[in-house]
């Protein structure tokens, strides 16, 4: 093989489209535009949505709801992945490191899915009431 005859794949180039070169190349006069109107002329076109004056749809639309920024940094965790972790003590660096929650994770909550019955010991992790109750009855604490 040699520099020079180092050519690309079969198929992989296509001739650029030559438009507005005569009748022959089957783009001469208009050019594949079409006629007249906004889309034939050079530089007209429309913004996007942009409905012709109307109003367009996404101001006809009301607004609706809303979504914090900041929950990307909350995560929750169940009794019965606590259950399956097997620690006598979790903090957030444990359930980061066993993949149980993000790594972006700040603010982490136990809930109720699930039942546990090894004794675990929170710390730094908040718990709904009802995963709380079950915690302490497995004869875990939260602190």
């Amino acid at each position: 093989m040699k520099l020079n005859s180092i050519k690309p794949a079969e198929g992989a180039k296509h001739a650029a489209r030559r438009v507005g070169r005569g009748i022959g190349s089957g783009l001469g006069k208009t050019a594949g535009r079409g006629h007249k109107g906004q889309k034939s002329r050079a530089g007209g076109y429309h913004k996007v949505g942009f409905e012709g004056g109307q109003m367009p749809l996404q101001r006809r639309l009301p607004k609706r709801g809303f979504k914090s920024v900041l929950l990307k940094y909350n995560a929750e965790v169940t009794l019965s992945a606590l259950d399956r972790l097997g620690l006598a003590e979790v903090d957030l660096l444990a359930l980061k490191s066993a993949g149980l929650v993000g790594q972006i994770a700040r603010v982490v909550k136990v809930i109720k899915s699930g039942s546990i019955s090894k004794a675990v010991k929170l710390s730094g992790i908040g718990a709904t009431a009802g995963a709380k109750a079950a915690i302490e009855a497995a004869g875990g604490s939260v602190a």
